[in-house]
């Protein structure tokens, strides 16, 4: 029994330097290979074209680094991750700060449930994920939140930031990260909200495609958010402090 719970349990432990070893070679491919899809895109097409009734809409279009405008990284970076060139994959401040206001938030709903229980509801989960973080995730990993996946999402982050440069880093994100239902990238972005290329966006279209992020399919159906709006303004004021990879 006791010798069989071991060979079991090197089975499972080189299955995972298997799959370790198959993420880091797909990694070190990205340095010279543009990335075809990504996990969360894969997941996306199959419930699309699984849904009754809602026909498949599909827009990417991969640009490389240069034509996208200089707006939207600064926007991005300013939005998501305004640390992104200089810390290792994790902004371990942020995360801290994140894990004290969801903590907070969450006392400020329990509260209201006892006091108030036909107004109770979950409270908003704010993110402390970087840019990296939310990169690894896209690529590689399910949108399940379990510890296993987080502690994977680390590993794959590490990994990514040791193999690609930030500009890289940042080329994949924008080529492939969410701004609507069926809509991947900053060209499809920009043709769709826009009309226009991925390199001739403003600063203030910038800053609202940078806003939409967190929820891109939620403000493609509120075009007009006053919230979208007005976090714009905010984000553009900020842009110019944005560094740059």
């Amino acid at each position: 029994m006791k010798r069989a719970l071991l060979r079991w349990l090197l089975f499972v432990a080189v299955a995972l330097l298997v799959l370790q070893l198959f993420f880091v070679l797909r990694i070190a491919l990205m340095a010279v290979l543009d990335p075809q899809s990504t996990s969360f895109q894969r997941s996306e097409a199959w419930r699309l074209a699984t849904t009754p009734g809602k026909p498949l809409r599909w827009r990417q279009e991969w640009v490389p680094y240069p034509r996208i405008s200089e707006h939207l990284k600064r926007a991005v970076i300013a939005s998501e991750d305004d640390s992104f060139v200089r810390h290792d994959g994790i902004d371990w401040d942020a995360l801290e700060k994140a894990w004290q206001r969801n903590s907070r938030a969450e006392e400020r709903a329990a509260r209201r449930a006892r006091l108030q229980p036909a107004r109770a509801s979950a409270p908003r989960v704010i993110g402390g994920s970087t840019i990296t973080q939310q990169l690894a995730k896209n690529l590689f990993l399910s949108g399940e939140r379990t510890l296993l996946r987080k502690g994977q999402e680390v590993v794959l982050t590490f990994a990514l930031e040791a193999l690609l440069t930030k500009e890289r880093l940042l080329e994949i994100y924008l080529n492939s990260v969410e701004w609507g239902e069926g809509v991947f990238g900053a060209e499809a972005a920009a043709q769709r909200y826009y009309g226009k290329s991925a390199a001739r966006l403003t600063s203030y279209e910038a800053a609202r495609l940078a806003v939409m992020l967190p929820r891109p399919r939620h403000f493609e159906r509120l075009p007009q958010s006053p919230y979208l709006a007005d976090r714009a303004g905010v984000i553009q004021g900020r842009m110019q402090a944005a560094t740059l990879p």
